[in-house]
């Protein structure tokens, strides 16, 4: 019963900020992820996010990881405190089912299967889009649940200095810089962090008596660099490079009370970029990238294991004007992955050749999207995708969306080519995991205002799991998440208010259980009130109560839901320099998002920022 009333007063607050006030969203703003071209917002099919530059400045989050937990139909959980390892769930979907991207270059780790978000820094992020859905039809594996797009600091306008500092709880230190802008046809943007945090222990000894109760701290050194020069109005060159160097501090439930336990992360971005308008109906887009994720995990200061995935890219991308509001996609991509691990895989590289159609079209009230994509791997063999979206404009400010895709997801290194250890080995003969999403979507949006309702229904088949016997991986396992999606963005005078819910039924087909780690209902509802030179953020989180497994023994277990309240300042003391201040779980609330281990807490940051 308090489970209900809570969740009632829940969708009764955000009912309420949907007839009066909300965060201001540009209706008309471009965004390129819901469609591999560019469109506006306001068109987008796909239930599509973006979080831009002035809104990231603004939270006063320090990494990828904080700012996603607000957004309706994302969940983020992580084995301690800040950068420590993470894992996103999209609607309901497993880690491994959400594609992310920088600045449209893979950097997942094809061991693992999953992009280590916990590393990204957003000193050096200027833009998110996030895109909900089955969307393998635009970027091949991964995108079951959807796909996350980062993007990097750009240069524009006159060359300018930034820098920020700050000090927080548990030794927290923060100090970014940067030098970006234009001149003449060139645009350059250099930015380097440092984030550090000597954090809390973390596992919970109380919990597991057997861990070294230090706190497990955390280092974080991020640059990058990016130049575009225009050799004339049609045709431009362009280079990036990220890179993020991480020392977590970590604990073994299985270890001892003096174990020292600790990774470092190296997360790398290369790109070089040619774009060119070939002709007025003829745009073309020859992209070469490298994207790497590189882990080595020490004990005692000795090197226990080291895993590194090599993402190659070559993409071709032309996007054909056929008419004022009609474009199609053309794209051919070329992936080679690699690994090279201590551990002796019996194959270490595979490609993938890829060719992709898509469509967009506008006839009067009626928008219609459609992507076929083909993906042919050197281990498995085919996948084929596809996107069938429409969209109607059937009165004043309204819109209604409907869509039906498929996705797939590629077996990891992992699961097909594990050598033989005590007994385990992986399965060469996997196929890879399926899924068919139908979704529909009502969408209000005028006078600066927002909101979107969209209801989803996802089943996924061949899900990858161990067998009886624990001495493989088999294709055995099925899934069902159906639910809606609800959110508000809007303003009224000074006061904005963002807010959003999520009401799913994550569950095992066969078995009927609940997925792990997954609530079914999750929301947050976030008031700023601005007033001369401050802005003030009051941001309320909640999430009902989770399935896990025990740290110790591996049974099933429920972690109780939670509520937590964070706090964000920010004073302009003139037009240059600003202060901030932040302050998470404001009530000191103690709660697990996964069995047995801690979270840091109240924690405040101060800091100032130059701009």
């Amino acid at each position: 019963m308090k489970r209900n009333l809570l969740t009632v007063a829940l969708i009764g607050a955000i009912t309420f900020s949907l007839a009066a006030y909300a965060e201001t969203p540009s209706l008309d703003e471009v965004v390129v992820t819901a469609a591999r071209m560019p469109q506006s917002l306001d068109q987008t099919i796909a239930h599509t996010t973006v979080l831009n530059e002035q809104e990231i400045r603004k939270s006063g989050a320090p990494d990828v990881p904080t700012l996603l937990r607000s957004l309706a139909g994302v969940e983020v959980v992580q084995n301690g405190g800040l950068g420590k390892q993470s894992s996103t769930f999209m609607r309901g979907t497993n880690s491994s089912h959400v594609l992310v991207l920088l600045d449209g270059v893979r950097i997942n780790s094809a061991t693992a299967g999953f992009t280590a978000l916990e590393h990204i820094m957003l000193d050096s992020i200027e833009r998110i889009e996030v895109v909900r859905g089955n969307v393998s039809s635009l970027y091949g594996s991964e995108a079951i649940g959807g796909v996350i797009q980062l993007f990097t600091k750009r240069g524009r306008g006159e060359p300018a200095l930034n820098a920020s500092a700050g000090l927080g709880s548990h030794g927290t230190r923060r100090v970014a810089a940067g030098f970006s802008g234009s001149a003449d046809a060139t645009s350059f943007s250099v930015n380097a962090g440092k984030n550090k945090t000597d954090s809390v222990s973390a596992i919970n000894a109380s919990i597991v008596p057997t861990v070294n109760p230090d706190n497990d701290g955390y280092d974080n050194t991020t640059f990058n660099a990016q130049v575009q020069h225009a050799i004339n109005a049609d045709h431009r060159l362009s280079a990036s490079w990220y890179s993020s160097r991480a020392d977590s501090q970590y604990d073994n439930a299985f270890g001892s009370t003096t174990d020292r336990n600790n990774t470092l992360s190296n997360i790398d971005k290369l790109s070089l970029g040619l774009d060119d308008q070939l002709s007025a109906m003829w745009h073309s887009k020859l992209n070469w990238a490298r994207g790497t994720d590189n882990s080595r995990d020490y004990l005692n200061d000795a090197e226990n294991n080291r895993f590194k995935t090599t993402n190659n890219q070559l993409a071709w991308q032309n996007e054909l004007q056929l008419a004022d509001n009609q474009r199609v996609n053309l794209t051919a991509e070329h992936l080679v992955q690699s690994v090279a691990s201590d551990t002796l895989y019996s194959l270490t590289s595979r490609s993938v050749n890829s060719l992709l159609g898509g469509y967009v079209g506008e006839y009067g009230t009626q928008h219609v999207q459609l992507n076929l994509r083909q993906d042919r791997y050197t281990d498995f063999g085919t996948a084929n995708t596809g996107l069938l979206g429409y969209g109607l404009s059937f009165a004043d400010n309204w819109r209604a969306t409907a869509s039906v895709s498929n996705a797939f997801k590629a077996p990891t290194f992992n699961d097909m080519y594990y050598p033989l250890t005590w007994g385990f080995a992986g399965n060469p003969n996997l196929r890879p995991e399926h899924a068919r999403n139908n979704e529909l979507g009502l969408h209000y949006a005028a006078d600066g205002q927002r909101v979107d309702a969209v209801h989803f229904d996802n089943r996924i088949r061949d899900l990858i799991a161990i067998n009886g016997t624990f001495s493989t991986m088999v294709n055995v396992n099925q899934a069902r998440i159906d639910g809606w999606e609800l959110g508000y963005a809007g303003e009224f005078g000074d006061t904005r208010v963002k807010a959003s819910a999520t009401l799913q039924n994550p569950r095992d087909t066969q078995s009927g259980a609940i997925l792990l780690r997954r609530a079914k209902q999750h929301a947050s509802v976030a008031l700023t009130q601005h007033a001369g030179a401050w802005d003030a953020t009051g941001e309320f989180q909640y999430s009902g109560s989770r399935q896990d497994a025990d740290i110790n023994t591996f049974a099933p277990v429920t972690l109780p839901g939670y509520q937590v309240f964070n706090l964000n300042a920010r004073y302009q003391v003139d037009k240059n320099i600003s202060a901030v201040a932040r302050v998470d779980n404001l009530f000191d609330r103690d709660y697990m998002l996964v069995h047995g281990y801690n979270n840091p807490g109240r924690t405040l940051f101060v800091g100032l920022n130059y701009r």
